[in-house]
């Protein structure tokens, strides 16, 4: 997976929506286009822009022939006071990212993935700023947020539901 590095590229990518939520953080996902679908879909018209200016054009390497998923974490100073607590979340969010590439992966679509802290950790219950009971929980909760990220990726399975009304067959 490819980094996110700068503001611009945060912004279009959080600017696609939220996934998927846990009680501290949320996934946000851009759908990107591959570079056949953006040329084919590219207007030369009055008054459009080129390619080139879009968010896509944020997330090309020149020279990359298989494009990649994108991921960065967004840690707040608001939620996560101390630095070491930060550089740890962050840690963990490109380790677990990682580890939920080969499932991200097997969607047709690449996209870019912020995961944003949205409420901090009691410190009471983790007095550390970085210890193996934090890591373990924020790891945890990473987990189940890209578990459902990649549920809802993969969209409805093929089987029907049960809540779901019957087929009407042999309707003229």
């Amino acid at each position: 997976m490819q980094r996110l590095k700068t503001r611009a590229q945060f912004q279009a990518a959080m600017s696609g929506g939220v996934i998927s939520r846990t009680a501290h953080f949320a996934l946000h996902r851009l759908v990107l286009e591959s570079a056949q679908a953006a040329d084919a879909t590219t207007s030369t018209g009055p008054g459009s822009l080129p390619s080139a200016q879009g968010p896509q054009a944020l997330f090309s390497v020149p020279g990359q022939v298989y494009p990649q998923d994108w991921i960065g974490p967004l840690v707040p100073k608001r939620w996560a006071k101390r630095s070491v607590t930060r550089h740890a979340i962050k840690r963990q969010a490109y380790a677990v990212a990682e580890a939920s590439a080969p499932a991200l992966q097997a969607q047709p679509l690449r996209a870019a993935y912020v995961v944003r802290l949205r409420a901090g950790f009691d410190r009471k219950q983790f007095i550390s700023a970085c210890s193996d009971t934090l890591k373990a929980a924020v790891r945890a909760e990473l987990q189940q947020l890209f578990a459902a990220a990649v549920r809802k990726a993969a969209g409805p399975t093929k089987a029907q539901p049960a809540s779901a009304p019957p087929a009407v067959q042999g309707v003229h």
